[in-house]
């Protein structure tokens, strides 16, 4: 039923534009978007940027090759905006203003995003980024929430990606008001990738806070961590120097815990 659902609004939009970042939701909705109305009817969009992890790159790279996308890499010029560079609470609104005005530049097919419905109860300057630029969310104009695009994912035969975790742009990992600087986000990505590795943990954050570095974990995971003087210094050296003199801590991970939103 939620197949057929996505199915009815992508027949009533004209030709689209996906704008794809890598993660879950954005990859089910290109994949479903290609393979129901077709090649002619279908581009892909995915921005490259300091702020996208490497991994999410290479993912949406993989899939276009496997199912034969129109894929379009470009660069939004988000980096190029002192508004966003300065992390303001309404940051993401300057990045996917960005990335929206980027796409139109070159297509001028109706701009859609993976944008669901659990998406429209957080604070999200995007989603106004989204309406100033004309984009469709067929996932909200269906009914469907995270759990429901997961299982269209796994239906569709995406296989790992059906499971990726929730994995925000590197630059959410930055408290607000502290500027967004290229060399940190590479470093921050770097750290997550180790951690990753070494602890064989799913979710993990790296936020860089006034007060330090803050390595976030699931509770269990971070249960465990005793004394790692090895991993501290290991993360020490992905670090660039402004960062590398400053406490690494651990803490339990929560949801944009980097984030001061409105009023806050």
């Amino acid at each position: 039923m939620t197949r057929q659902r996505l199915e009815a609004v992508l027949s009533s939009l004209p030709p689209v534009a996906v704008a794809v970042s890598g993660g879950v939701d954005s990859m089910t909705l290109a994949v479903l978007a290609h393979r129901f109305l077709g090649p002619a009817a279908v581009e892909i969009f995915h921005a490259v940027s300091p702020a996208v992890p490497v991994d999410g790159t290479r993912r949406v790279q993989l899939w276009a090759e496997r199912e034969g996308w129109n894929l379009v890499a470009l660069d939004a010029g988000e980096f190029a905006d002192g508004r966003y560079r300065d992390n303001p609470v309404n940051r993401c609104f300057f990045c996917k203003g960005h990335l929206y005005g980027a796409i139109a530049a070159v297509s001028r097919r109706q701009i859609v995003s993976g944008t669901n419905i659990d998406d429209l109860g957080d604070y999200r300057p995007g989603l106004d980024a989204a309406r100033s630029a004309g984009v469709r969310h067929p996932y909200v104009e269906a009914g469907i929430d995270k759990a429901g695009l997961r299982d269209l994912a796994r239906q569709l035969g995406l296989g790992a990606v059906a499971e990726l975790p929730a994995s925000p742009c590197l630059a959410s990992r930055v408290e607000t008001a502290i500027p967004i600087d290229p060399e940190a986000l590479l470093a921050v990505d770097a750290v997550e990738k180790l951690v990753i590795e070494r602890l064989g943990v799913q979710t993990v954050r790296c936020r860089i806070r006034r007060a330090g570095v803050v390595v976030e974990l699931d509770a269990p995971e971070l249960a465990a961590l005793h004394g790692d003087g090895e991993l501290v210094a290991a993360i020490t050296a992905l670090l660039p120097s402004d960062l590398a003199g400053r406490s690494i801590a651990f803490e339990p991970y929560r949801r944009g815990s980097a984030f001061l939103g409105a009023g806050a």
